[in-house]
This record gives C-alpha cells, sequence and structure tokens, in this order.
C-alpha cells in the first residue's frame, strides 16, 4: 500500500545503469502523486543533442554551450515520462545503443554536470519529488530525506536491459553485461560526483528481487523515515 505522506519529501534514488532506478522512481511517484525527474533521460537528450549537432563528447566547452542552447523538459506521462528534445519526443530514441554510450561520456566533463545539477535542484527544490540518476544524494540534493542506492549485479542489469531490445541476440546479450562492466568503472572513478552511494543511503541489492518486492522495501523506508520525523 502507498505510504501517506503529511508533507512533501525529496527522494533520492541513485545507482548504476540498469537497477531498475527508472521503473522503481515512476512507480513510486504515481503511488505517492510525486514528480518523477529522471536524470539520466536529461544526460541521453544532451548527448543526442550533441549527435545531432556533431558536437564532440569530448568538448566540454561545446557541450556546455550546447545544454545552455537546448531545450530539454521532462512530462508526466502515465506510462512514464516522455522526454522532449526542441519539443520534439525523443522518449524512445534516447534509449538507443548509441545515445546511451554518448551519454556517460558526456557524462563525465564536470562542468557539464554541474549546469545539469543546477537545473535538476531547481527542479526539486520545492520536494514532492522522487529523483534518480547517479549522484542525487551525494551531490545534487545531499540533505534529500530518503535516500536510495538501488544496485544489482552486472549480468543481472545487462539481461534486463537485454530483454528491452526490439531484436534480442545471444550477442547483444552479451555486449550489454560487457558494456554495464565498462560503464561502472568510467562512472565509479570519475573525479567528479562519481557513483558511490551517500553515507545514509539505505542500498538495496534488486538482483534477486521483484519490482513489487523493491517497492515494498521503499515503503518500509519511507514510512520508518515518516515515524521518525516530527510532523
Amino acid at each position: 500500500m502507498p505510504v501517506k505522506m503529511k508533507s512533501k519529501l525529496i527522494i533520492a534514488i541513485d545507482g548504476p545503469a540498469g537497477a531498475g532506478k527508472s521503473t522503481i522512481a515512476s512507480r513510486l511517484a504515481r503511488q505517492l502523486g510525486y514528480v518523477n525527474i529522471e536524470t539520466g533521460a536529461m544526460y541521453r537528450a544532451l548527448a543526442l543533442a550533441a549527435i545531432q549537432a556533431d558536437v564532440s563528447f569530448d568538448d566540454q566547452v561545446a557541450l556546455l554551450g550546447l545544454a545552455e542552447s537546448s531545450h530539454i523538459a521532462l512530462e508526466a506521462a502515465r506510462e512514464g515520462n516522455r522526454v522532449l528534445l526542441a519539443g520534439q519526443d525523443v522518449t524512445q530514441r534516447i534509449r538507443e545503443r548509441d545515445v546511451t554510450e554518448a551519454a556517460s561520456r558526456v557524462s563525465v566533463h564536470p562542468q557539464v554536470r554541474e549546469w545539469m545539477v543546477v537545473r535538476q535542484r531547481q527542479m526539486g527544490a520545492a520536494g514532492g519529488v522522487v529523483m534518480e540518476g547517479r549522484d542525487i544524494g551525494t551531490k545534487v540534493f545531499p540533505d534529500a530525506e530518503v535516500k536510495i542506492f538501488l544496485d544489482a549485479a552486472p549480468e543481472v542489469r545487462g539481461d534486463r536491459r537485454f530483454r528491452q531490445q526490439p531484436s534480442p541476440s545471444p550477442e547483444k546479450a552479451q555486449a550489454l553485461v560487457d558494456e554495464m562492466r565498462e560503464r561502472d568503472l568510467r562512472d565509479r572513478s570519475r573525479p567528479n560526483s562519481p557513483l558511490v552511494p551517500a553515507a545514509d543511503a539505505v542500498v538495496i541489492d534488486s538482483t534477486n528481487l521483484t519490482v513489487e518486492q523493491v517497492l515494498q522495501r521503499v515503503d518500509e523506508i519511507i514510512a520508518g523515515k515518516r515515524q521518525s520525523t516530527p510532523a
């Protein structure tokens, strides 16, 4: 059952690619009546803008200028967020492999991340949000009332992405697992906002859990937070 809130909280869900953050965040936001802010989609949209504008993923200055001039918006929909780039629906396009790989490269630049952090803080400052990404609990909202770090084994995360492919094949399955490991290494070793759990985050390993089981655990964490916090 949904947890009833007496006030609007900031709920941060961090974790590596394929851990199930988007699924959990969107379901949780719907049941609480909160806004789901998918920060990874913002980086993907910027990466797509770079592809379209033929901007190098290694050119931090050019990427920052592109970020400042691009109009990226998230619109809530029943099936999850719609991602708009310059008014165009790119929700499906940004899930394709070339954009995913580009987003991982674009996101390593400190100035780009700082620009994104400012935008994300503006979007979530009023509370009543479930914000998911890589550094929400450590960088974007270090004072978030609820912090979850959702993880899973690389093989499981790769399999989840494999099942989302329009034409899955055994070769793609192994390639996705290899991609997960490479992306984990980049995300966890980058000097600016590396992928690590916040000191006060609750780590949930979803390797052997269903979506419903993860949601139940998150509900319990939120309920415990509400009970320990004066109204």
